[in-house]
């Protein structure tokens, strides 16, 4: 049986102030899988993410990026979340006078909105994230509090990961997720992605580090260099890095 795709991207060419970042990039994402983006600092791999959701200090000089066969390159960021695109943050932002409640309350519905489903009045909501905060293991007065303000390191990524399994988007893109935690916070952190891993969606990380794929285990490893993956391999991959570095892989 055939995989549905959900991500194709195809000789992807971006820059920056008129700087080359990615160079001639080839990416396919099916349902159910599982990808890890690897490689040195200033490899490409942040941009990446960052183009795929939309940013728009980034200009596509050519090629296509493809959702469930839509070309989505003139799309805005909100656009694209809509469609399914999440993306969590290495360093998530703080935003005073912002209530984390609300700030979820209003990405869901704008997500239903775009959808043509009906909105969530904030009692009902208020059930839904009940349920929601509890299966991230994290503390309901966190809902309270202003988005990421005061929050640790594990704390924040934990509200972005409560964010991926409110929205439900087809594919998830995770970059550096792992960055700052301490070991007891990548387990439960990890254990919270593999539950809301399913045959429908797609999950992209990105790391330098093999201990993540350690507890999330992925279906292919891609090696970026210079704007490019130069590599692609299994789970094993980020073990063979760890051991030889990424010239054994790139060479």
């Amino acid at each position: 049986m055939n995989k549905i795709n959900i991500l194709t991207i195809n000789n992807l060419h971006v820059s920056i102030d008129n700087q080359s970042i990615i160079n001639g990039l080839n990416l396919s994402i099916n349902e159910g899988e599982i990808h890890a983006i690897m490689g040195k600092n200033g490899s490409g791999k942040s941009t990446l993410a960052k183009v795929i959701a939309g940013h728009p200090n980034y200009k596509i000089t050519k090629g296509d990026i493809i959702l469930k066969g839509e070309n989505i390159n003139s799309l805005e960021p909100d656009e694209r979340a809509h469609k399914g695109i999440f993306l969590g943050f290495q360093y998530p932002v703080e935003i005073p006078g912002v209530s984390n409640a609300d700030f979820l309350r209003l990405g869901y519905n704008s997500i239903r909105k775009a959808n043509k489903k009906t909105e969530l009045d904030p009692l009902s909501f208020f059930d839904l994230i009940n349920k929601k905060i509890q299966t991230v293991n994290m503390d309901s007065a966190f809902l309270n509090r202003n988005v990421n303000e005061g929050f640790s390191g594990g704390e924040k990524k934990k509200n972005e990961i409560l964010q991926m399994s409110l929205f439900k988007s087809m594919i998830s893109i995770l970059d550096e997720i792992d960055s700052g935690l301490d070991i007891d916070a990548l387990k439960s952190i990890s254990n919270n992605i593999n539950e809301q891993k399913n045959k429908c969606n797609a999950l992209m990380l990105i790391t330098h580090y093999q201990r993540l794929l350690d507890y999330i285990v992925p279906d292919y490893i891609h090696i970026m260099k210079r704007g490019q993956i130069v590599y692609t391999g299994n789970s094993t991959t980020a073990q063979r890095i760890e051991q030889h570095g990424y010239d054994f892989i790139t060479s």
